[in-house]
């Protein structure tokens, strides 16, 4: 029965979740029609070791219209203002001691929108490095046709042995939980953007009520596209312009990255953990169980769920240029992201959190 159950599970997902596993669309270079005035805001919070890079690659931005850089140094102990450069279009701003009920880096978006006058606004991680062309695909998409925010999930570094076996799985998970197909629906409820690199119109950004809106939001991209859908229209795609630098040398450092946010992903709630923990046992381990374990039609089951999700995940293995014999080790994969998930919820309970930039990351409630 539960193979069975499985099989369904698995036919669904790969037929009829917004072909979720496709790892499209992706923008192509393009040149707007219209430029606007965009500024640029970039939190940053000890980021030494890459805000030279990203802080250059947005200066050299290739677009026919004006725009401005504005860093927010949200109080760096590494000096990462004083690596940034200096340039006329390029503006450092020492960020103010964070107030109570905001996150970190939505305290610093909001002090760059607040000093920015632009109808669109840029919002881009401190370790996401540009293609010259960026910014104007960005605005091309924003505008043909026109829509309120344009996110894109960056390539991810993956160099390392543990970037290599997981940074893959993390973007095919996100695509299962938030299908692209559906979050670019007009029709669909379904709303989500990855924090990299954010495109948005003043103008929405304002309806929504600014960034204090989301101020205590820990996944503040999703949240913030949540908030933008619900009278407008998004875009979230791949890029192919823009790589995060950030590296992730061991598999503690994916670990935590998981875990600072995945039970607030669950609403810190214990009934969605075990829900989540057997429905993702039902998704991955069962398949392969049966299909080794099992006789007869369960056997079958098991086999052809297991095969449909090795095959689902051989898209994203493509993008990041890994064998497709990774596709065989999903269940395994998963049940790291199922532990990762499990520790956050044990952190929550402790009430110590999950530490990021030498903060806790707690329920801001």
């Amino acid at each position: 029965m539960l193979a069975a159950v499985s099989l369904c599970i698995w036919i669904y997902l790969f037929f009829a979740h917004g072909r979720f596993w496709s790892s499209k669309p992706e923008l192509v270079p393009a040149v707007p029609t219209e430029a606007p005035d965009v500024d640029i805001v970039v939190p940053a919070r000890d980021e030494a070791e890459t805000i030279g890079r990203v802080i250059a690659s947005l200066l050299a931005q290739d677009y026919p219209g004006q725009f401005h850089v504005i860093l927010v140094d949200d109080n760096s102990t590494d000096g990462t203002a004083d690596l940034a450069g200096t340039a006329p279009n390029l503006r450092v701003l020492s960020g103010q001691p964070k107030p109570d009920g905001w996150s970190g880096k939505l305290w610093a978006l909001a002090q760059g929108v607040a000093a920015s006058r632009a109808p669109v606004l840029l919002f881009a991680d401190a370790d996401i490095v540009h293609d010259p062309r960026h910014l104007s695909t960005l605005v091309a998409r924003l505008n043909q046709p026109r829509i309120d925010m344009v996110s894109e999930m960056v390539r991810l570094n993956c160099t390392s042995p543990a970037e290599r076996a997981l940074v893959p799985a993390f973007v095919y998970f996100f695509q299962m939980l938030y299908p692209f197909a559906r979050v670019n629906a007009r029709t669909s409820r379904v709303a989500a953007a990855a924090g990299g690199t954010v495109l948005i119109r003043r103008a929405a950004l304002e309806r929504i009520g600014g960034i204090a809106s989301i101020k205590g939001a820990l996944i503040d991209d999703v949240t913030l596209a949540q908030a933008v859908k619900r009278g407008g229209t998004t875009y979230l795609g791949h890029s192919r312009l823009a790589t995060s630098i950030r590296p992730y040398p061991h598999v503690i450092d994916i670990w935590r990255m998981i875990s600072r946010t995945a039970f607030t992903q669950l609403r810190y709630s214990a009934t969605l953990l075990v829900l989540t923990l057997a429905g993702l046992a039902l998704v991955w381990w069962v398949p392969i169980g049966t299909a080794l374990l099992g006789h007869g039609w369960s056997q079958v089951c098991g086999g052809v769920a297991y095969a449909l999700g090795a095959v689902s995940y051989l898209p994203i293995l493509r993008r990041y240029q890994r064998s497709p014999w990774w596709s065989l080790t999903l269940p395994l994969i998963a049940l790291v992201y199922m532990a990762a998930t499990v520790d956050s919820a044990l952190m929550h309970w402790r009430g110590t959190g999950a530490r990021w930039k030498n903060r806790d990351y707690k329920d801001p409630a």
